[in-house]
């Protein structure tokens, strides 16, 4: 039994932000390194956290994105109660979202402040955006005593996986690694806004192919058919894995590229957390709040007038911002980042 304190994280629900919140759970065991941490997520995301060494146990939250679910969030907060979590940090601004805790009678109960839920936290703190402007550092921020800050270099983060893993996954999938692996994202949940146009991932696909490196795709059944398009574009010279993978086998997959191109999206961060060679694409979106933290990342965006705007479709009609970045202009940035 741990003699430091049980601590419940209440994770985000964004792949993306799941990642982004590791660091905070390294803060946490840097301040106390027998705490025992818990992490309550939607299901998609445990296998994320699972890969996290920080996290003890990953419970899943069963709530549909939006649902209130009063009763169910009620009865999980009295199942938790048997638990004695000591803290909770609960990352989603969202008022429903601090309830479990505070149905499960933990002391201390810390976020930030929004949609009028201060009476749900014993620690409610506003934020600062000026003082904080990336995601990563707000959530780092929480593991701080209220008032304080944080001590030392906010971590990367990061997730492990093991060659013999990866090569069982792909003898699953009958896939042979190649010599020259380069792995397109070409999703973004948030909307098309984010995405650089399929076509121009087939057109450098096609010119990757051509100097010997295998494409594979990788993202959800939902972008299964941008990932046909691109094959289409490519004349075959990608292959789509897109929904072939569920998201645990699909950062598998990504630890064993040698390249990865990929939208402003929740694979982006599982490639950065795994060190993977990027260049991340942006178009709508900036990545002065939520960048890939890796050194072996770089950023390819236009600096268009209108972006970032942060809408989910381009409110213009021109989609500029990324129908201006040309594959010639990606593949030479490819050529660039594969000499340093």
């Amino acid at each position: 039994m741990s003699a430091g304190p049980r601590i419940l994280v209440v994770a985000p629900s964004w792949v993306g932000d799941a990642l982004l919140s590791q660091p905070l759970l390294a803060l946490l065991k840097r301040r106390d390194p027998e705490a025992m941490i818990d992490v309550l997520g939607p299901g998609w995301a445990l296998p994320i956290f699972r890969r996290m060494p920080e996290v003890n146990e990953a419970i899943e939250s069963p709530f549909l994105h939006g649902e209130l679910a009063l009763r169910k969030r009620l009865k999980i907060g009295r199942q938790l109660r048997a638990r004695h979590y000591d803290r909770a940090y609960v990352l989603p601004n969202s008022f429903k979202s601090a309830l479990v805790p505070l149905f499960a009678r933990i002391p201390e109960r810390i976020g930030f402040i929004g949609e009028a839920r201060q009476w749900l936290l014993s620690d409610a703190r506003r934020l600062d955006k000026h003082a904080l402007p990336s995601l990563v550092r707000r959530f780092a921020h929480l593991a701080a005593a209220r008032g304080a800050a944080v001590e030392g270099e906010v971590p990367n983060p990061r997730l492990r996986v093991e060659p013999a893993e990866r090569e069982r996954l792909m003898a699953h999938l009958g896939l042979v690694r190649p010599s020259r692996l380069v792995c397109f994202c070409p999703g973004a949940e948030y909307g098309p806004a984010k995405r650089w146009p399929p076509r121009y991932f087939g057109e450098l696909a096609a010119a990757l192919a051509a100097e010997g490196s295998a494409v594979w795709i990788v993202g959800s059944s939902r972008d299964r058919a941008i990932g046909d398009a691109i094959c289409e574009v490519s004349a075959g010279a990608a292959l789509n894995l897109c929904g072939r993978t569920a998201l645990d086998q699909a950062v598998v997959l990504l630890s064993g590229a040698d390249m990865v191109v990929t939208n402003d999206s929740g694979l982006m961060h599982v490639a950065a957390a795994l060190d993977r060679p990027m260049l991340a694409l942006y178009g709508s979106s900036s990545p002065a709040f939520t960048p890939p933290l890796s050194a072996r990342a770089r950023i390819l965006k236009l600096d268009v007038p209108c972006s970032p705007c942060f809408e989910r479709v381009c409110p213009l009609g021109h989609f500029d911002c990324m129908m201006k970045l040309m594959p010639d202009r990606v593949l030479a940035e490819i050529h660039r980042h594969c000499e340093t």
